[in-house]
């Protein structure tokens, strides 16, 4: 029986391992090319909304009425036409997906530093604490720099946060690698 939670513990901290590195080496590019990561960011969010955007309109046929029908085609239009527009405007798109992550990265860095008061007694919470304190002051600074800054902060800045959650995951994947080999009989 413990061989096979050995052996399962190690490959699961294996993919998380190899995860959290991938993750620092995106993260490092996304610093290292500003313009580029912010374009593509955007782009990528463009294509996904328009995918979505396919998909209600796939399932509007499939309504039965004429009113759930007519809803789910305009739902389907503006997801289309907002992913066109992210595609053909990046940089407008660079602007508002900015403000939205100044948003979201002071979400994060709150709901990191509220975890981590509720699991510091943990190896590895003093990092969960550090990656909520600088997740949240990311935030802060897309949020004082916006718009003027849009194009060229979004990158580095979720290059950063990037680095810092590889970081925070490999820290915790190796402390459950220590933990399964000090358990082992």
């Amino acid at each position: 029986m413990t061989t096979t939670l050995e052996a399962g513990l190690k490959k699961a901290s294996g993919v998380s391992l190899v995860l959290s590195i991938a993750l620092i080496v995106f993260g490092i590019l996304a610093i290292a090319l500003p313009m580029v990561s912010s374009i593509g960011v955007v782009t990528v969010i463009g294509w996904l909304v328009i995918f979505a955007g396919t998909t209600q309109f796939i399932y509007a046929f499939q309504s039965t009425g004429i009113g759930p029908f007519l809803w789910k085609m305009l739902v389907a239009l503006i997801y289309i036409v907002a992913g066109g527009s992210l595609i053909a405007r990046p940089a407008a798109g660079v602007a508002g997906l900015t403000l939205m992550l100044a948003i979201f990265l002071c979400a994060e860095g709150v709901a990191d530093i509220v975890f981590y008061f509720a699991t510091r007694t943990s190896g590895s919470s003093m990092w969960m604490l550090l990656d909520g304190i600088i997740t949240l002051i990311l935030g802060g600074m897309i949020w004082s720099q916006w718009p003027s800054s849009s194009l060229w902060v979004i990158g580095p800045l979720v290059g950063i946060s990037m680095v810092m959650t590889g970081a925070t995951r490999l820290m915790m994947t190796l402390a459950v690698r220590k933990l399964g080999q000090a358990v082992r009989p």
